[in-house]
């Protein structure tokens, strides 16, 4: 299966590069701002949180304006190609009936184009940590492999909602209030370790969001080494995700025409 998944995936890239392409030329067309929409709507969440949370609420943590658009940006990679991907074979279905390609191409072509302006918003975030000066070390390389788990885990997930959403017509619904839920237990704006009492350091720990920002902020803005443990376990929670996501797909996509 993974000899199959590999192949696959080399064979349709220049399609799932085209789709993302498309995707993105969509979102802004008819945009007087176009593509800077990409960078204002993080920015503007970013001021609005700092405000709130920054000034009426008295956050104390250090660098806040950066350590909430570090938050941000991770955060909207999963939320948009999760959500996007329930309701993604349905929405391609004039496509799908016509060419036949592995399904989980569609969530690769999401997962491209909300890479694309996530990597924006850490444009953004090097910037800020210029302006704020932030200081810097050799920590800042554990970017490449939280990144790398962030993706397999969203892949692995998006692929599993995926096809239950060809089938669940309000798991779109449902896959909503989940996810709101989990913005506010996944601490974008506060720190979850100190702000929760007793639980705190369990929920940071043991929800992927939480665990993988957390360590994205310990490397960018403060120096500190991540926690290799919990990146180790997220790696491997993800890649499983990821195999049980694929071979899913590869087990049922001949019904999805039927259910679609």
């Amino acid at each position: 299966m993974l000899k199959r998944f590999f192949t696959d995936l080399r064979k349709y890239f220049s399609f799932s590069v085209v789709s993302a392409k498309s995707q993105l030329k969509t979102e802004v067309a008819g945009s007087y701002l176009n593509w800077i929409w990409w960078i204002l709507d993080p920015l503007c969440f970013m001021l609005i949180y700092t405000f709130i949370f920054g000034y009426v609420f008295s956050a104390s943590e250090q660098y806040f304006p950066v350590f909430i658009f570090v938050g941000l940006s991770m955060w909207n990679f999963f939320n948009g190609t999760l959500k996007s991907s329930v309701r993604i074979v349905k929405r391609n279905k004039p496509i799908v009936s016509r060419v036949y390609f592995p399904k989980y191409i569609l969530v690769v072509a999401q997962l491209m184009a909300d890479a694309f302006k996530m990597m924006i918003s850490f444009g953004i975030v090097v910037l800020m940590m210029i302006f704020f000066q932030v200081p810097i070390s050799f920590n800042v390389l554990f970017f490449i492999p939280i990144i790398i788990i962030l993706m397999l885990f969203t892949f692995g997930c998006s692929c599993i909602v995926m096809h239950f959403g060809v089938y669940v017509e309000d798991l779109a619904n449902v896959i909503n209030i989940v996810l709101r839920f989990l913005f506010y237990l996944t601490g974008i704006f506060y720190n979850i370790k100190t702000k929760i009492p007793n639980i705190g350091e369990y929920l940071n720990n043991y929800n992927p969001l939480a665990s993988l920002i957390t360590a994205m902020r310990d490397c960018l803005i403060y120096s500190r080494m991540p926690d290799l443990k919990f990146l180790g376990i997220w790696f491997v929670v993800s890649v499983l995700l990821t195999v049980g996501g694929v071979a899913l797909v590869y087990k049922e996509e001949n019904s999805y025409l039927k259910a679609v």
